[in-house]
């Protein structure tokens, strides 16, 4: 397949900000900020006032909910960025970012390394392919190890990290940075708030170390470069803008990752990071083609041509007032202009673009076009939700979506008087449309609103935001944790329907087989019926279809199967011929008949926990872990007496699980839950729910 011509931007970065919470990102993109000239006031997270967390929420908390998106210009080049949330309850907003992304920046704690939702969202970069940068943070604080932290890059993450700008002292004797290329010290000027970079020669106490890692450096380079390793072999002097080139192609190869050292909320080492972002980090045209399909299922290659057909992704929904829907949306290829009608690929259907906004978080600042490579806010795609693409009509094609995971907690909401019903209703579906990892159902048995989320933390802000942006304040029940449904042993089944009639009447019969698979496999259709059969194929797709659909309703309780393989083994017409609803009803049959003898049971999730704690509290810590059902896995020291330990628990013995960390460790105690699987859980003395 050509790929398509590309059309030049040297000067756009579309990058994200991703990182474990309380890594700093806010507070780095705050001083990215200030320090281009977008802003003209450092805004602190801790004061509230910073300019990426502008809801209630977030300043209420000191934490990012919502991805959002600004622009802002460095030495020429037009840097979008977006802040991502770092707590894991709200990746979502990190996985839709990151598909639309062309480059990332990893913050990392020097003190806390590579934590649980670094390690996430590192690997959600990778499944989508985006080269990278490390901004290790922190280096002013206490128990700050820099190369700890190289360790657990190349250990946990299996990255190779390239060090540009390697720290000069740590905690209290954090002073600057070296850059390693130029072999220039690098400190900034404290009346400047760190706008002021100074440059000067390396002390001399350094100069032989950082000379040696200077070698050490274009040796890795040209492990990964064939230019650099015909110079290194012919021992040529390379110069910075030869090393600078290599180093932008293995990042974009993804081989390697560099890394810059600072302290954000110091305001130390940001400049040579944005330098970094211009130098290494990709382009839209530096990237690979986007892959869609067709019309017909044929594959198109999308390439950043703004002369080319539309071709965007809908990435992320927000509502305004009077109801209006904000999209945003990434403009692959083509160009997208107010007024313009576009088509929707899911619907089917035209919209007519209304308005289309540069993005600047919480403000909207009007535009009247937006070329390939673009983020921008729309209005007027009226149906348009999560995933979607929209095209031009004369190339239909269809990008690939945005993967959203499964809630894993609910909660009954009631409204405080039925006339608050439909209120409440609307505005939680209004929400829907925004969080695709947000659900809402209503219980048939009991006619309650069950509201489902990614975690404890996840519902409350959603409840907290029903109050605050639409006036309605529900009752809110006791969190229940969702469960799936597995088998425990394989089984087969067979299943028989005649639909009477004329000549004996139309008649199927099935057979379909289940076995387990490993946790997390999730699930497997196979189709072993022979494409040669003396009927219509529609017949055997039907009843195919029949066995894929049935997985999404167990036979226990009614919950999604999960992490098992079926399999349509047989079917039989009979004489007097068969139609689809005859098939689908045997094959239905036997798949319920062979889930039943699989030995069928519920599983829930289990979470991965991280507990900090002080060495003192270690014990009582471990033995809490061990009453709420959960397994000890590692414990770890951490500089200043503390430790980690690491263990998996089941959700549902997790609920309060703050309040009891905070008594056993005198408030000096803090933890993380990350979702790890869903799971068969044994309770002893207990019945499954």
């Amino acid at each position: 397949m050509t790929p398509p011509p590309k059309q030049k931007r040297p000067d756009l970065r579309n990058i994200g900000i991703i990182a474990h919470i309380d890594a700093g990102k806010t507070t780095l993109t705050e001083r990215i900020l200030y320090y281009t000239g977008r802003t003209h006031k450092l805004g602190e997270v801790h004061d509230g006032e910073a300019v990426m967390d502008y809801l209630p929420e977030e300043q209420d908390r000191g934490i990012t909910i919502v991805s959002a998106v600004i622009s802002c210009a460095w030495r020429g080049a037009e840097v979008n960025i977006i802040d991502t949330p770092g707590h894991v309850d709200f990746t979502m907003e990190v996985e839709r970012s990151l598909r639309v992304l062309d480059g990332a920046v990893g913050v990392f704690c020097a003190v806390g390394g590579v934590q649980p939702q670094s390690e996430t969202v590192w690997r959600q970069a990778d499944r989508h392919r985006v080269p990278k940068l490390v901004f290790v943070n922190k280096m002013d604080r206490t128990g700050a190890d820099f190369d700890k932290v190289l360790r657990e890059l190349r250990g946990k993450l299996s990255a190779r990290p390239l060090v540009i700008t390697r720290p000069v002292g740590s905690e209290e004797g954090f002073r600057g940075v070296v850059d390693l290329l130029e072999l220039r010290y690098c400190t900034w000027s404290e009346d400047s708030l760190g706008a002021e970079m100074l440059k000067s020669p390396v002390p001399e106490d350094l100069r032989e170390e950082c000379e040696r890692e200077r070698r050490a450096l274009v040796e890795t380079l040209a492990d990964c470069d064939d230019d650099v390793m015909e110079g290194y072999l012919a021992d040529e002097e390379m110069d910075v803008p030869r090393l600078k080139a290599a180093i932008r192609r293995a990042t974009i190869a993804l081989r390697l990752v560099p890394v810059f050292a600072g302290a954000a909320l110091r305001n130390k080492g940001v400049q040579p990071l944005l330098d970094g972002v211009v130098d290494y980090l990709p382009a839209p045209a530096d990237m690979p083609p986007v892959s869609a399909l067709g019309p017909g299922g044929e594959d198109v290659l999308i390439g950043p041509d703004e002369n080319a057909p539309l071709a965007a992704l809908v990435f992320k929904i927000q509502m305004m007032e009077q109801g209006r829907k904000l999209s945003f949306v990434r403009v692959y290829s083509g160009t997208l202009r107010e007024g313009a009608e576009v088509w929707n690929t899911r619907m089917g259907r035209k919209d007519k673009i209304s308005r289309l906004f540069r993005l600047a978080a919480a403000r909207r600042d009007r535009t009247d076009h937006a070329a390939a490579g673009d983020m921008v806010g729309v209005v007027g795609l009226r149906s348009a939700v999560t995933g979607d693409t929209i095209c031009s009509e004369d190339r239909v094609v269809h990008l690939e979506s945005i993967r959203a995971a499964d809630p894993v907690i609910s909660v009954a909401v009631e409204p405080e008087s039925s006339a608050d019903g439909p209120r409440l209703v609307e505005a939680l579906s209004r929400m829907a449309e925004e969080d695709p990892t947000f659900k809402m159902k209503q219980d048939p048995d009991t006619g309650q609103t069950i509201i489902s989320g990614m975690g404890e933390l996840h519902l409350e802000v959603l409840v907290h935001r029903l109050g605050r942006e639409h006036g309605v304040h529900p009752r809110v029940g006791k969190p229940q944790v969702v469960h799936r449904e597995t088998v425990q042993a394989g089984a087969s089944a067979e299943g028989a329907f005649t639909k009477p009639g004329a000549s004996g009447g139309r008649s199927a019969r099935a057979g379909v087989s289940v076995r387990p698979l490993a946790r997390g496999a999730g699930l497997e259709t196979r189709n072993l019926v022979p494409p040669d059969r003396p009927w219509p194929k529609a017949l055997t797709d039907a009843a195919f279809d029949t066995v894929r659909d049935g997985l999404g309703t167990g036979p226990l309780l009614g919950y999604p199967m999960l992490d098992l393989e079926a399999t349509l083994s047989e079917l039989e017409i009979g004489e007097g011929g068969a139609d689809e609803p005859t098939v689908r009803i045997a094959a239905a049959q036997a798949l319920r008949l062979a889930l039943h003898a699989a030995r069928p049971v519920l599983m829930e999730p289990v979470m991965r926990l991280e507990v900090t704690c002080p060495e003192d509290s270690v014990g009582e810590v471990m033995g809490e872990i061990s009453l709420r059902q959960g397994r000890v896995e590692d414990v770890q020291s951490l500089p200043g007496g503390f430790r980690v330990v690491s263990a998996s628990a089941p959700l549902a013995s997790l609920f309060g699980y703050s309040t009891a960390v905070r008594s056993q460790t005198q408030g000096r105690g803090s933890f993380l839950m990350t979702f790890s699987r869903f799971d068969v859980v044994e309770r002893k003395g207990q019945q499954k729910p």
